[in-house]
């Protein structure tokens, strides 16, 4: 058995602080259900403790001396101090369960708020698999941590005092197999507990590697049958469920030597206290019933021990955990609202980039460098550039997904870092790159754009993205089932309800992210055909890869490796930009040889 190495000590005394913080901070408001628990925990741990005592006296007096009476009046009293054993036992475990639930309840609230404040950045940042793994599993760790507390753990300490302090009372002598047995007892167990702690760490760790994989599968399933890679996927899984198990039967056969120890000291002492005892009572320097009481006692102080450090292994597993939760808690989001945030704007929309940069922490390069235009209500800007040139990020930080690392993003001549959440979200409408429907109806999904929608405004909105007809055709038009992703429509269905979820909120500024990308030439036009009137007194900015779906635009900006080279409208930027000019030839070609 070897124990944890200087590292795994000192990421488990990081951990315990971890754990201590997070449980008194949100335990603070559970002080008086604590007390009770305290309290009852005691009580019934004393009425425990009684009963030796009175089983002593039984023994002596009672069926020593043939005094039956003696014998029904004290079994009496014993069963009524059993009642009461049980019934507060039962109110501290209730209690301590109402405790326990509520810390989890609180702990995965303020994970779930945190993590939708996050900006993209820290969601990339900690992965979404481990971001689910913090909210669900590692939660439950600490959560069952204080669970055993409350309902094992506070009775343990009360159990071995009074225990040693009425074995004491019973016989001097024998007490000394106590300074032997609870010592031995806690270093054993304590160098089991020890060499677990690096195995608990692991395993959360791995943990997440197997949501990533099993979430990376149920996601791109057909992409895994289309490529026929079930065999490959099928072993990364095995792989990955193979070294939770690896570690978790490390772990496991630790902890399962702990019971078997904590047995046989149990087993050892007793003998003891049975050899040594009969010899004092042979000396008559010791009653039967006083061996018995000891000998119960005994059972029950190193019992104590044994849970308390049985519950000691809990103690690592739940510090990892609650060193994971804090991280996420304790990571501010890089979209800081302004402590006097501007709720009202002017009526009239204009969006406007000054000198706009922005790069990841730590990345040589920037995603986007000095990237500056203006747009006007009733205008339409068009972002176009080969992939990765910054365009999405250039969407993005209208909305505050991101923030500008340097320049300013204004709407309205205010920095959109000084705007109110809600005052910015509520003038935008954003169809992503890769449009997404959550579970639900078509009707649902189109309420995350207007919750209080008609039917009126939803079918204007589909009639406007195109989608009239298919959802018609569908069972149950606007109350037709749609699967989480939306993947039992296809991408071009997607990419329409997307649109009309955007378009029922009639935003002040509309964001299309290479968003017709799935749509025939022919569905292409007709939906900007009909978007027109609807995005006629507003700013829509249009990120797209295909020339003609941006002709028309007032202005188009051409990006290449984040930095603006060329600003115009179609006929200046073929004029004057070579980037634009070969975008446009590209295409030419492919056209040509398609046809």
């Amino acid at each position: 058995m070897c124990l944890a190495s200087d590292d795994d000590y000192l990421a488990s005394t990081i951990g315990c602080r971890m754990l201590k913080r997070l449980l008194t901070t949100v335990l603070a408001k559970y002080k008086g259900l604590l007390w009770v628990v305290v309290v009852f925990q005691a009580i019934q741990a004393v009425a425990g403790l009684y009963l030796p005592t009175l089983n002593s006296d039984i023994i002596n007096n009672g069926i020593v001396k043939e005094d039956l009476g003696y014998i029904w009046r004290i079994g009496g009293l014993m069963l009524v101090v059993t009642i009461l054993q049980v019934g507060f036992s039962v109110i501290a475990v209730y209690f301590g369960s109402k405790v326990a639930m509520g810390f989890g309840r609180d702990v995965r609230r303020s994970l779930f708020h945190q993590v939708n404040d996050f900006s993209a950045r820290e969601v990339a940042q900690f992965g979404a698999p481990s971001l689910i793994t913090r909210i669900t599993n590692d939660v439950q760790q600490v959560q069952m941590l204080v669970l055993m507390t409350c309902t094992l753990l506070l009775s343990a300490p009360f159990t071995s005092i009074g225990g040693v302090i009425l074995a004491m009372q019973q016989d001097l002598g024998l007490s000394r197999i106590l300074m032997f047995s609870i010592p031995i007892l806690a270093v054993l167990l304590g160098l089991i507990i020890g060499s677990m702690v690096p195995s608990f760490r692991k395993m959360q760790e791995r943990i997440d590697r197997i949501n990533e994989i099993l979430r990376e599968q149920l996601t791109g399933i057909r992409i895994v049958r289309a490529f026929v890679r079930e065999p490959e996927e099928k072993k990364r899984f095995s792989d990955a469920n193979a070294a939770v198990t690896e570690v978790a039967l490390r772990g496991g056969r630790l902890q399962a030597l702990m019971f078997p120890t904590a047995t046989l000291i149990i087993n050892i002492s007793s003998v003891a206290v049975v050899w040594f005892g009969s010899d004092r009572i042979n000396a008559g320097l010791m009653q039967p019933g006083a061996m018995i009481a000891f000998l119960t006692y005994l059972t029950q102080i190193l019992m104590s021990v044994m849970m308390a450090t049985w519950m000691a292994a809990l103690i690592p597993r739940a510090s990892v955990s609650a060193e994971r939760i804090q991280e996420v808690l304790n990571t501010p989001t890089s979209v800081v609202v302004s402590e006097n945030a501007i709720t009202e704007l002017q009526q009239t929309a204009v969006l406007q980039f000054d000198s706009v940069g922005f790069h990841y922490p730590g990345a040589e390069l920037p995603v986007l460098d000095k990237v500056s235009f203006t747009v006007r209500a009733g205008q339409t800007l068009a972002v176009i550039g080969s992939t990765g040139s910054g365009k999405t990020t250039l969407v993005s930080l209208i909305p505050r997904l991101f923030d500008a690392t340097s320049g300013a993003v204004l709407l309205d001549g205010v920095d959109v870092r000084d705007l109110a959440p809600e005052a910015l979200w509520s003038r935008v409408g954003i169809v992503p790159q890769k449009p997404y429907l959550f579970s639900g109806t078509v009707a649902s999904n189109l309420g995350y754009g207007k919750e209080d929608a008609t039917e009126e405004e939803m079918w204007a909105a589909l009639r406007t993205a195109q989608a009239e007809d298919f959802v018609r055709a569908m069972p149950g038009g606007l109350d037709a089932v749609i699967a989480q992703g939306g993947s039992n429509v296809s991408g071009g269905q997607r990419q329409r309800l997307a649109i009309a979820r955007a378009l029922i909120r009639h935003p002040e500024i509309y964001l299309f992210d290479d968003s017709f990308s799935a749509l025939d030439l022919a569905t292409d036009a007709r939906l900007r055909e009909a978007l027109a009137p609807s995005v006629r007194d507003a700013v829509v900015v249009i990120v797209a890869q295909r020339v003609s779906t941006i002709r028309d635009a007032d202005q188009i900006l051409v990006l290449e490796d984040g930095a603006c080279v060329g600003l115009g409208t179609h006929d200046e930027l073929l004029a004057t930009c070579p980037t634009f000019q070969e975008i446009v030839e590209s295409q030419a070609a492919v056209n040509e040889g398609v046809a």
